[in-house]
């Protein structure tokens, strides 16, 4: 096999692989000798590294794989939008989202302990969109469900893969034009998508808790709880 073809040979397995191809797997599959498949993928890769070029073939994850170039992603994206209608996701919906994205595989008691409130019907409409999927179950007690982002919800935003997912700052921009509107999108918070944040949840809901109890006591004297109010009526 002459360099030409292997080097075209390479391209071609690189292009149909759904995940990075390793030298060793791109060397088994060539039948030739190692160094003579990384000397070809330097020169493949030097060629589409070319400013004329619109993808490139990056070495990820201990493999290599084919991108669409930074300099490309806005007319990928204009294009992908033109094949499919927007879609409209209010700000919860968003900010779900944006927590599965980041945090994924993730269960829903965990996306709700982030945000704070229940995310059970917005993970359904993000389903119903094929924006989410699942993921197995979690090996904890009760084995709850695990959700990742989809297929879909690549295509929608213009990206390859997961490693292109973009800063949570971005990810705003990127989803007002994906989904196609600003009705109903905010900016979505980071520390959303933060540890801390599990904490800051863990201490509103006790707080709301505490703020209850206030109020069901409200108007007896200091000391008194509800079981001896009861005790008191008893014995009138």
């Amino acid at each position: 096999m002459t360099n030409e073809e292997r080097k075209a040979a390479l391209e071609a397995i690189i292009y149909a692989a759904d995940e990075p191809a390793t030298v060793e797997q791109l060397t088994k599959a060539l039948g030739e000798q190692k160094l003579a498949v990384e000397a070809s993928l330097d020169e493949l890769v030097a060629s589409y590294a070319a400013e004329e070029r619109g993808v490139e073939v990056r070495a990820v994850a201990g493999g290599y794989k084919m991108y669409t170039k930074p300099q490309q992603h806005d007319a990928v994206r204009r294009f992908i939008k033109s094949l499919r209608p927007p879609l409209r996701l209010s700000m919860p919906a968003l900010e779900t989202l944006a927590v599965i994205a980041y945090k994924q595989p993730v269960t829903a008691p965990e996306i709700s302990e982030i945000r704070g409130v229940n995310t059970a019907g917005v993970i359904s409409t993000l389903l119903d969109k094929h924006l989410i999927s699942t993921a197995g179950r979690k090996e904890v007690i009760g084995r709850p469900i695990l959700y990742k982002t989809s297929k879909e919800f690549l295509m929608r935003f213009g990206l390859s893969d997961l490693e292109e997912l973009p800063s949570l700052k971005e990810f705003e921009a990127l989803a007002r034009e994906a989904l196609g509107s600003d009705e109903g999108l905010v900016p979505v918070d980071e520390s959303l998508t933060n540890e801390a944040s599990i904490g800051a949840g863990k201490e509103a809901a006790g707080k709301e808790g505490q703020d209850e109890a206030v109020a069901s006591n409200e108007g007896m004297p200091e000391g008194e709880s509800e079981s001896s109010k009861k005790a008191a009526a008893a014995t009138e």
